[in-house]
């Protein structure tokens, strides 16, 4: 029987979403995500539904997107609804931004990276340089505008992960006030990722625990923006013999569809539900009956990082 802890009231359909970004193809790391949040959905008969996530205009190639899409229904995802595409959803993020301004939650930044790097050493949860609040009442005589920053508060903001258990954060002493519009004219992450769930009724996000750290930030900008808060849950990621997280910069291997229910099977074995010997190997449909029929998040490591070893289709 699927875990229901933690789960949306009876009458509330889960809506579950897989949202990758087009940097490369897909790779193991991936998949776990993918496949992770997808049988956490289908085993509550839920909403599954996918979501490119391209905001970040320098960092995406070209090609990607198609190729990732290409690749899950190779292995036999389905999904729910159009696929959302980001980068053409730019109105909606300039309008969370406007309200933001308009109620004084955010402000104009001048600052540059090498300016907060003389201000301060203190390091941000996440390993950049936490700011300084240098522009946060005003701007200094003679500075331009480079970035708009969201005002976070000095205090603690906790949520209980379906994983990794009560989590809590400070983020003003452990991050500092976030961008939200960067100085090339880039909407953040943190921006978009908010106002997309929010527009796509996504109740339920199942993703790698490298976001973990992001959480506080975003039911942050949630209660600024006056959205619904959905129930999360942080997955280990897979990291490499040197311990790097899987990713295009740790020149992770793409996944190949042709290796069929033996990758899906290795997924599942990673997220702690090994399956039958006879399985690995069977056709898709067979795989995902079973897969989606044993799944319990109860099972998942609590772990941030794996190193799969042997675990990982070759």
């Amino acid at each position: 029987m699927p875990d229901t802890s933690a789960q949306p009231p009876a009458a509330v359909r889960y809506r579950g979403r897989f949202a990758p970004s087009p940097t490369g193809p897909l790779h193991f790391g991936s998949l776990v995500a993918a496949v992770g949040s997808y049988l956490d959905a289908r085993a509550h008969q839920g909403e599954w539904r996918v979501r490119i996530e391209d905001v970040d205009g320098p960092r995406t190639v070209a090609g990607a997107a198609d190729h990732i899409l290409r690749t899950l229904a190779g292995f036999g995802f389905e999904w729910d609804d159009e696929v959302v595409v980001q980068s053409q959803r730019l109105d909606r993020y300039h309008a969370a931004l406007a309200r933001l301004q308009a109620d004084d939650w955010v402000y104009p930044c001048a600052c540059s990276r090498s300016e907060i790097a003389a201000a301060t050493t203190t390091r941000s949860i996440d390993g950049g340089l936490r700011y300084p609040g240098t522009c946060r009442d005003g701007l200094a005589p003679g500075k331009a505008a480079r970035a708009w920053r969201l005002r976070v508060p000095d205090e603690d903001i906790g949520f209980v992960d379906r994983i990794q258990g009560e989590t809590r954060q400070n983020p003003e002493r452990d991050v500092g006030d976030v961008v939200l519009l960067r100085a090339d004219g880039q909407y953040a992450y943190q921006l978009a990722v908010v106002v997309d769930d929010a527009a796509q009724d996504i109740n339920t996000v199942v993703r790698g625990v490298d976001l973990l750290d992001s959480t506080a930030r975003q039911l942050w900008l949630q209660r600024c923006l006056g959205l619904p808060t959905p129930i999360y849950a942080h997955l280990p990621v897979v990291v490499n013999a040197v311990g790097e997280k899987l990713s295009k910069q740790t020149l992770a291997e793409a996944v190949d569809p042709a290796q069929g229910s033996v990758a899906l099977a290795a997924t599942c074995t990673f997220l702690g539900h090994p399956p039958p010997a006879e399985l690995r190997g069977a056709p898709l449909a067979e795989f995902w009956r079973w897969a989606i029929g044993h799944w319990s998040m109860s099972r998942v490591p609590k772990v941030r990082a794996i190193y799969p070893g042997v675990i990982t289709p070759g």
